[in-house]
């Protein structure tokens, strides 16, 4: 989950939580590079901004035909809304491309993508993303609605309210699983290894996320700092500064012995944030990420600061929740050998995404190009492979083996 958004001139890993919409064809008529031939139909709505560059040549007389023939054989009058009907072409347009992470976003899903990264939203608590053309899971929140009603990382979302998810794109599930806080949504998952459909009534909440929190965690011969970071979003980096601190303080005092960086469930987020986060462990002048873009062009994302956290030992947590931008960390930490990667193999999202703004408070995110990891690997698919590999007792998940391994490592 790479996105740029350029009015902020910064990245983002986009996983989670909004993609692709699917619909019809077509585009804002002012902006597509394309001619239109009108065969002498005139459309029955009021159309605005004909004069598209010159580039190619397009017969939208098909487009204007079915738009009339809905407009004088629908049955429901009321649902003939043409905003959303010129929305639903934009969004059709773009899933032609077949990337689900290419997205057009109306409004409503722009600011629910917005809201998302900022940290606080109604809804259930669980990111979403593509897998196998299924709407699946990456990570249920922690103490979220969905959390305790069972859900689990990799499950498919198989219906949503008696609705099956089939075709659909992310910023539809979003769309329909969020809500005001108190109301319910009923979702048919189907957990991994599982063929049974199991359906869920979930009340939604208010979702508050803390990007990180971290805590003293004793093992055999002392004590470590387990970290745990939730998601790379607005506040990542000012929270992350302060534990830090309050780590380092520890550590100097010997009340520690080593950390462990628990990325798991981690879906991703801005891309300055996984590099800020690896800066603090990697000296200055390391390559953390870099960026490939179609035309071959690279940018090389490095560490520009000194990090606080430099020598202490450490290990990192990952597992199929782990995408995007918790990746990005996790790789260019096993990538120069500064940390053991401990758990099950990450989501492997590997693209990169720049956000643009559009009018009327609509978005579009445009995949752009692919990340790269230090050593050039490009984990797209495949994710990155744990050099310990530890699976969770899904029966005692209150056990915690990955995290005890961990800990384990650093105490021998």
């Amino acid at each position: 989950m790479v996105i740029m958004p350029l009015t902020k001139i910064r990245n983002f890993i986009f996983i989670l939580s909004f993609c692709l919409i699917s619909g019809g064809i077509g585009y804002n008529l002012g902006k597509n590079e394309v001619n239109f031939t009108w065969n002498n139909f005139r459309p029955a709505v009021s159309v605005t901004n004909l004069n598209p560059p010159a580039a190619s040549s397009v017969d939208f007389s098909l487009f204007w035909d079915v738009w009339q023939r809905l407009e004088k054989k629908y049955i429901d009058k009321k649902a003939l809304n043409p905003q959303k009907m010129v929305w639903g072409a934009i969004s059709g347009m773009v899933a032609s491309l077949g990337d689900p992470y290419t997205v057009f976003l109306s409004p409503q899903q722009q600011k629910e993508s917005q809201e998302d990264l900022g940290g606080q939203f109604d809804g259930i608590g669980a990111q979403l993303g593509i897998k196998d053309k299924k709407i699946v899971v990456i990570a249920p929140l922690k103490e979220t609605p969905a959390e305790k009603a069972g859900i689990k990382a990799g499950d498919w979302i198989f219906k949503i309210e008696g609705q099956e998810t089939a075709g659909w794109t992310l910023p539809e599930a979003v769309s329909k699983i969020r809500g005001p806080k108190g109301t319910k949504v009923t979702l048919a998952i189907v957990h991994e290894g599982e063929e049974k459909p199991q359906d869920l009534a979930i009340t939604r909440e208010t979702i508050l996320v803390k990007s990180v929190e971290w805590e003293k965690k004793a093992g055999q011969g002392g004590q470590i700092a387990h970290l745990k970071l939730s998601r790379f979003g607005d506040q990542t980096n000012a929270e992350w500064a302060k534990m830090i601190n309050e780590i380092l303080a520890s550590y100097e005092k010997k009340e520690i012995k080593g950390l462990v960086l628990d990325l798991r469930n981690n879906p991703g987020g801005y891309l300055t944030g996984a590099v800020f986060v690896s800066s603090e462990f990697l000296p200055v002048g390391s390559l953390v990420v870099q960026q490939e873009e179609a035309g071959g062009a690279k940018q090389n994302y490095q560490v520009e600061r000194t990090g606080k956290l430099l020598n202490i030992p450490m290990v990192v947590l990952i597992n199929k929740g782990s995408a995007s931008a918790s990746e990005i960390v996790a790789g260019a930490l096993q990538d120069y050998n500064r940390a053991k990667i401990v758990g099950e193999t990450s989501f492997g999202k590997g693209t990169v995404q720049e956000a643009q703004d559009l009018e009327t408070g609509a978005g579009l995110h445009i995949t752009t190009g692919k990340w790269l990891l230090p050593k050039g690997g490009w984990l797209n698919g495949s994710g990155i492979k744990p050099d310990i590999e530890v699976a969770m007792d899904e029966k005692n998940p209150d056990q915690d083996a990955q995290l005890k391994k961990a800990i384990e490592l650093l105490l021998k």
